[in-house]
């Protein structure tokens, strides 16, 4: 049995280490910093990543089971590629790399809305006991923790606007005013003054089981997808922006987005960890009904899947190649130019002129 601690207090999941020199990025200071050595440290990560591991080693001595995973080489390619990126920057059009990272950082301040949501009676859900376990910190620093490190915190920048400081610096503050609009109108963002709101989706669990509990391991679902996807788009991101002939800023914004990169990593462990722990536990419902986790997490895993790989990619091609079109528009070679382009990646031209995955079911 480990004997590692496994209780910690919202204090100790959002306690620092002690950093020698802070995280300052053109002008902006961000959370985390450097250690003796030069290192970069993460923020809130003193106790939190002991914490991570301590859990998910009482996981597996209480349940042998393997963790939740989705392999990232099973995901789809970021779009635009790497090379189709650099091939738009050598023809003079930045504006779609430009706007990917301006939408990246947009989607990451939407993290700090995390620590909103209404958490249920863990100790009521499970019939196995949560005491010492990720499950009973999730509303006791994890989600706070979280939130700080999407949108910052005390007056320190998080990672919204640590990727637009690495857009800046790629490409010298450039005015993103109109792109940042149409992207999020084109993302569904800012509705209508007097819009309905949009309705709930339909559940996927029983009806016994508490709608919040439904609710908040949705969610948590949804963020480890959207978490294991950005990990392509760290890949894309360092790639495009350490090109020094291609961007400014000397690798400097390159190497600001893998501090953001280190930042990520918990987040993927303590989902996995959390998620792995309601999986292994039975389920209560409000009648005492019980329901075996791995049903339970099953059905809303492949709710969230379906929505994720097939629904939003589709939706997000759509939206990168509206960016696409509308900055080459005008140009006499727009159309040779998009299909040089095409023939760089993985995505193509449908007939009806959209555009999909030439691996329909990549990920399954």
């Amino acid at each position: 049995m480990t004997t590692a601690q496994t209780r910690f207090s919202e204090h100790e999941l959002l306690a620092d280490h002690e950093i020698e020199a802070p995280l300052v990025v053109d002008g902006l200071r961000c959370h985390g910093g450097f250690d003796a050595t030069g290192a970069y440290v993460s923020p809130r990560t003193l106790h939190r990543w002991p914490a991570i591991r301590a859990w998910e080693e009482q996981r597996v001595e209480q349940f042998g089971t393997p963790i939740l995973d989705v392999p990232l080489d099973t995901w789809p390619e970021h779009f635009p590629s790497v090379a189709q990126s650099t091939f738009l920057l050598r023809r003079g059009v930045p504006e779609p790399v430009i706007g990917e990272l301006t939408r990246i950082g947009t989607v990451e301040g939407f993290g700090g809305m995390l620590r909103l949501l209404p958490t249920p009676r863990f100790e009521r859900a499970f019939e196995e006991p949560v005491d010492g376990t990720a499950i009973a910190h999730i509303d006791g620093g994890l989600f706070e923790a979280h939130a700080r490190d999407e949108a910052g915190f005390g007056g320190l920048a998080g990672h919204d606007r640590m990727w637009f400081a690495a857009r800046d610096i790629a490409f010298e503050h450039p005015d993103v005013e109109d792109q940042t609009a149409r992207m999020l109108t084109r993302m569904g963002i800012g509705a209508p003054a007097g819009a309905a709101p949009a309705a709930p989706p339909p559940r996927a669990l029983p009806d016994d089981i508490d709608p919040d509990l439904e609710v908040v391991v949705g969610r948590m679902i949804g963020l480890l997808l959207i978490e294991i996807s950005a990990f392509h788009g760290f890949r894309w991101a360092e790639a495009v922006l350490d090109d020094r002939e291609l961007v400014a800023g000397d690798g400097r914004a390159a190497e600001l987005v893998s501090h953001i990169r280190a930042d990520e990593t918990p987040h993927v462990a303590w989902l996995r960890t959390a998620l792995s722990e309601m999986r292994d536990r039975t389920w209560v419902g409000t009648g005492g009904r019980r329901h075996p986790g791995a049903e339970m997490i099953g059905l809303l895993w492949d709710r969230a899947l379906r929505n994720s790989v097939v629904l939003r990619r589709r939706e997000h091609l759509q939206m990168v190649m509206a960016e696409i079109e509308t900055a080459v528009a005008g140009r006499p070679d727009a159309d040779d130019l998009i299909e040089e382009m095409l023939s760089l990646g993985r995505v193509v031209r449908l007939p009806d002129g959209s555009v999909a995955d030439a691996e329909a079911g990549a990920v399954r």
